[in-house]
């Protein structure tokens, strides 16, 4: 007979952990949710319900930027369509639920792709791919808006100090992505940063726990994993054609995360606020993945008011975009979410007693 085990496994830990934190994000959000119940008479709620086949398209089309790639991989398993929703709705959970500035997405999705064998380097290589798409789509949307805006004097004088930072700020994405490809592409560059990441990381850890951890990371893994990435932007340089429908998904991923505030937008009676959004989404995209979620949004509002849109209209439409989101995203990624969690503990409880 088993000796029932004693204490908490990993997964319950990570399971309570992340209740904590889902509770700290609504603890967070909790005036901003006051607020939107308040402004919900101001909008036209059938105009506003259309909010949710929108986020569930967005997170399939997000998920596709993934999968259509991992398709032309014969040792990834198949999946389903179901599968691809499934997985980029529990993906936009956890991004919401742990504040790490994507870093908590990116390690989510190297867990949840492990059974269809997809490898942490090719998660991580989609990752960023994902990143660099929907970076670039939003810089070319925002080039368009500020022409449009331009072209119809719509830019206050003295906003138009927005234009070059916009485009300076998407230009130093860019440069930090081409680094990332430059860096990828050859094993040497690999293993010599590899080395100096592992040094002064090891050495940081060191100074702040005083001389107690003196190794958090060892090389041969961090290696490992860089070499795997390196193998997977090799495989995409070689066949440029496997990026196309990635690039298309990318597209219809980007415009529908815009679409979420023109919808709230056109719901409070301001559909002309497009170019707006569009503007304030390339700053805003600068932000996501590497700054705690609320500090995008906060960076669009300030985008939108200073090309001229009232701070009523800016703060309505932001706050309200997030808080709707945000509970959109709790009803729909929780559930899979602690499925996944619970299918796995069923799995170890199996193994024990077998």
């Amino acid at each position: 007979m088993a000796k029932k085990r004693l204490g908490f496994s990993f997964r319950t830990i990570l399971s309570i952990a992340t209740i904590i934190l889902v509770g700290y994000v609504v603890y967070q959000n909790w005036p901003d949710m006051v607020e939107t119940f308040h402004h919900l008479g101001e909008t036209n709620i059938p105009i506003l319900l259309l909010l949710i086949p929108e986020q569930l398209f967005m997170y399939f089309a997000c998920g596709q930027i993934f999968f259509s790639y991992l398709r032309h991989s014969k040792e990834v398993k198949e999946f389903s369509k179901k599968e691809i929703l499934t997985i980029s709705t529990e993906l936009n959970f956890v991004n919401h639920a742990v504040p790490a500035g994507g870093l908590g997405g990116l390690a989510y999705l190297t867990y949840r792709l492990r059974p269809y064998n997809v490898t942490a380097g090719q998660s991580g290589f989609l990752y960023i791919f994902r990143y660099a798409v929907t970076t670039v789509i939003n810089y070319f949307q925002a080039l368009v808006a500020i022409v449009v805006l331009l072209c119809l004097n719509l830019i206050p004088s003295e906003a138009m100090w927005v234009i070059p930072v916009s485009l300076i700020m998407n230009f130093g994405v860019f440069i930090g992505l081409s680094l990332i490809v430059y860096i990828a592409s050859s094993k040497k560059r690999i293993e010599f940063f590899t080395l100096k990441a592992t040094r002064f990381v090891n050495a940081v850890v060191k100074i702040v726990s005083l001389g107690y951890k003196k190794r958090v990371i060892r090389e041969e893994k961090i290696s490992h994993y860089f070499d795997d990435i390196h193998e997977s932007v090799m495989i995409a340089k070689a066949n440029k054609k496997y990026l196309k429908l990635p690039l298309y998904w990318g597209f219809v991923y980007s415009f529908f995360e815009v679409a979420t505030y023109w919808i709230v937008a056109t719901s409070l009676g301001r559909f002309e606020l497009l170019p707006f959004i569009l503007v304030g989404e390339a700053i805003g995209s600068v932000f996501d993945g590497i700054v705690p979620y609320g500090l995008y949004e906060l960076g669009m509002a300030g985008v939108m008011i200073a090309l001229g849109v009232d701070f009523p209209t800016a703060t309505i439409v932001t706050v309200m975009t997030r808080v709707l989101t945000l509970i959109l995203t709790i009803v729909t990624g929780t559930l899979p979410y602690y499925k996944v969690i619970r299918g796995k503990e069923d799995d170890d409880r199996d193994k024990a007693t077998s």
